[in-house]
């Protein structure tokens, strides 16, 4: 079958399961995921490649629908009644830049210049830069970065998505949003809702259980060794279970400074 033809159909699919922001469809219906994952590039499944999970299509339809983006063709105009239409996206961030394929389709919604992406583990970013020029978005900058700072060089960006799980939203990342602009991200620790953050950093929307592997702080990408999680980011640093960490991880938070005044 024509790839074009599997990528209609895949959208199709999506669409009879679950709300679709219409523009996210053209696009998923444009880009050809078949660049960005091997095996089964079409179904509705999520995998593994380079040591990282590749989403399913129904799960990165779930993202960039919750996104709101506000493509250049897709801007209305004005009603009879004088409402001022929505003003056209701007810059957009993706934390968790993976094999790049989410990159790719904002991409194809904003232009290549608008769409940064950064990943902690190098690898990734090499892979996710080579994917992206092969599908023929090669403009996407992509940096490796630890995600919960963001890319303040190019900040404000009016959406920030990020494809890990925090405790609460990173408070750099929230910085970095421009005024009106929102952030996305799975929030929570064991159970998770894809949630949708202000620019004051304030949950204004839940879309639903999630299940997300943690923002990664250096030491703990796929081409390092696990180590225990004693020193997390601001976002992360909450006392909750230790449910992440393949290593280390498995007690509940110790504040070291607290235990030494106790001696």
């Amino acid at each position: 079958m024509d790839p074009g033809e599997l990528r209609a159909e895949m959208v199709d699919g999506l669409q009879e399961r679950q709300p679709v922001d219409e523009a996210v469809a053209v696009a998923m219906r444009t880009v050809p995921r078949r660049e960005f994952v091997e095996n089964a590039p079409y179904q509705d499944r999520q995998s593994e490649a380079g040591g990282t999970t590749v989403l399913a299509p129904a799960m990165v339809a779930r993202l960039l629908t919750a996104l709101d983006i506000v493509a250049p063709d897709a801007t209305p105009t004005a009603s009879d009644t004088d409402e001022t239409p929505p003003e056209q996206t701007g810059d957009v961030l993706v934390v968790g830049a993976g094999v790049g394929y989410t990159a790719a389709l904002l991409a194809e919604l904003l232009g290549e210049r608008h769409v940064h992406a950064v990943d902690i583990d190098r690898k990734l970013v090499y892979a996710a830069r080579s994917n992206l020029e092969s599908a023929g978005y090669g403009g996407v900058l992509v940096d490796a970065r630890d995600g919960a700072g963001g890319l303040p060089e190019y900040a404000p960006f009016d959406r920030i998505l990020v494809e890990a799980a925090a405790i609460s939203p990173p408070d750099r990342l929230v910085d970095q949003l421009a005024p009106g602009g929102r952030l996305v991200l799975p929030l929570g620790g064991p159970e998770q809702t894809l949630a949708v953050v202000d620019e004051s950093g304030e949950v204004i929307d839940r879309r639903g259980p999630v299940a997300f592997k943690p923002l990664l702080v250096d030491g703990e990408q796929g081409s390092a060794p696990a180590r225990n999680r004693t020193r997390r980011e601001d976002a992360e640093r909450e006392r909750e279970p230790g449910y992440f960490a393949k290593t280390g991880w498995e007690q509940e938070w110790i504040d070291w400074d607290e235990q030494l005044r106790r001696r």
